[in-house]
Order: structure tokens, then sequence, then C-alpha cells
């Protein structure tokens, strides 16, 4: 099966993701991807994505992990709730402003 995930790249302390087309066998640190669909910038916040080749690998039968689900969300690229990907165990300040909505 065909998965649609970010990959890290970039320094210590400076992550930086690729969005990468890959076998859900495949890990992420492997390099073994078919092709890359876009990047993040968590420090800016940027998301840059090949929106057409996206919907192309989506109707070709690829899933999106959690995270990209979202970004494709905000996006505008697909419609649907956004996942919750916050870990259950550690509750966090954002876990909390969630449960407070």
């Amino acid at each position: 099966m065909l998965m649609i995930r970010m990959q890290r790249i970039g320094r210590k302390n400076e992550a930086h993701f690729r969005i990468v087309l890959t076998d859900h066998k495949n890990a992420a640190k492997s390099g073994k991807f078919q092709e890359i669909l876009g990047s993040y910038n968590p420090k800016e916040g940027v998301v840059t994505m090949q929106e057409d080749r996206v919907k192309y690998w989506m109707s070709v039968g690829a899933q999106p992990s959690d995270t990209v689900y979202n970004f494709l969300v905000t996006k505008g690229v697909i419609t649907g709730k956004k996942i919750n990907v916050l870990s259950r165990k550690a509750p966090t300040k954002k876990r909390k402003e969630l449960k407070a909505a």
C-alpha cells in the first residue's frame, strides 16, 4: 500500500520535512520513496504541496498519514474533519485546551 507521509531532513535542531510518497513497509528515514510531493518547515509553519499530484496519488489508492491528512484538510485539498494526532497518555497544554473547547 502506498503512503503519503513525512520524512525528516535538516540538521539537528533545524528540522525540515519532505512530504513523500512511499510504500508503507519502507522506514521513514530509509530514503526509499517514489516521489517528493511537498515540504514542511515547522519553524515558520509553511507547508508547500503539489496538490494535483497528491490528488492523483490519492485517487490511485495512496493513504495519507494522520499529520499529512490534517495538512490536506487545512489547505483545502480534501474535505473532512481533522484527526487528533496528540498522544492520549501524555496530557499537554494543547490537549487541555481542546477539552475546554
